[in-house]
Parts: structure tokens; C-alpha cells; sequence
């Protein structure tokens, strides 16, 4: 999904979305979300981003801030975001600190997190669920010189026929006239 159709879906939250989200991060890091506080809440100091980033890859985040204050906390964020990159997830697919920090994207986190689900998929390492729909693969082919050359001639039907096509019956503009006698 483009960044541009990121921005135009800012603040269409879908709730399944979400619990999904939820429920993968809470198999993987082997910890329930807080009761008492909503989603974006929970993750807002980026504390249980760190720790799923270090479920996925060990070590990718050396520390995470667990007391501080806001500064430290939205430091976790962005330890996050760089860890994601470094995972292979295309930073196209994040989230800035702000739609977090100041809840002015939720959507867009999710889409993060999807997006961080779906990159797990190219690390043959990780053994743990997975989230969302595996990415397609390149399905390279490799044609002879005769194949590429045989492929010249077709004639694609794709915009359709020219069979029985003429030009019969067309005038483009006025027909010329001869005044004689003049």
C-alpha cells in the first residue's frame, strides 16, 4: 500500500485488525497485553515493541526503556521503527512516532505491525505464528532465443479484432469542388 493511500485511510481503525494484531503480539512475546488499558495505549510507550522485535530477532534492540518518561519512551519507538528496517520490513510500511505517540494514526500502527508480520515470513529462522498473508515470491522464467522469437509474430487479441475492417463508407471533411467556367 502506498504511503499516499496510508494518509487517506488516516483514522479508519478496524477494530478485527487490531485484536489480530493484538492476539499474534501477545503468542509471540508470551505476555498478555494490560487489561485495564486500550490497544494504542498499550503500545504507546513502545514497550511491547521492543520486546516483540527481540522475540523476532534477538538482540535487535540492545535496551529498552521501561522507566524515564515520555522522552525515553517515544526513544522506544523509534528503536523500534529502525529495528523493523533492519528486519527487512520496506520503511514505506511505517508508522511515524507521532501516529503513535499522539494516537493520530492507529490505523496506520497496525498497518506496521502487519507489515512486520508478513516479513517474518522471509526469515526461515522464526519458528512462531505468523501474521497475515504470506508474500508472494519472484516466479523467475527463462525463455530460448526460438520461444522470444516465435512470441514476435503473435498478433495479441487483446484490444481485439481487425478482421473485416475497411475504410469504405469514411469522408473526413468536405468534399472537394471544381467550379469550371470561371
Amino acid at each position: 500500500m502506498s504511503r499516499f493511500s496510508q494518509v487517506m485511510c488516516a483514522g479508519k481503525r478496524e477494530p478485527e485488525k487490531e485484536q489480530e494484531a493484538q492476539r499474534w503480539i501477545e503468542a509471540v512475546i508470551g505476555e498478555k497485553f494490560p487489561a485495564d488499558l486500550p490497544y494504542e495505549l498499550a503500545l504507546r510507550n513502545g514497550i511491547i515493541l521492543c520486546k516483540l522485535m527481540n522475540r523476532l530477532q534477538p538482540g535487535i534492540i540492545p535496551k529498552v526503556n521501561v522507566s524515564g518518561g515520555d522522552y525515553k519512551f517515544m526513544d522506544n519507538i523509534s528503536q523500534f521503527q529502525k529495528a523493523c528496517i533492519k528486519y527487512g520490513v520496506p520503511d514505506v510500511d511505517l508508522f511515524q512516532t507521532t501516529d503513535l505517540w499522539d494516537q493520530k494514526n492507529i490505523a496506520l500502527v497496525t498497518q506496521t505491525i502487519f507489515a512486520l508480520g508478513r516479513t517474518t515470513y522471509k526469515h526461515p529462522e522464526w519458528r512462531g505464528p505468523y501474521l497475515g498473508p504470506k508474500p508472494a515470491e519472484e516466479n523467475r522464467r527463462e525463455f530460448s532465443e526460438d520461444v522470444l522469437r516465435a512470441g514476435e509474430s503473435v498478433i495479441g487479441l487483446q484490444a481485439g479484432t481487425n478482421k473485416m475492417a475497411s475504410q469504405s463508407g469514411q469522408n473526413f471533411g468536405a468534399s472537394r469542388k471544381i467550379i469550371l467556367g470561371k
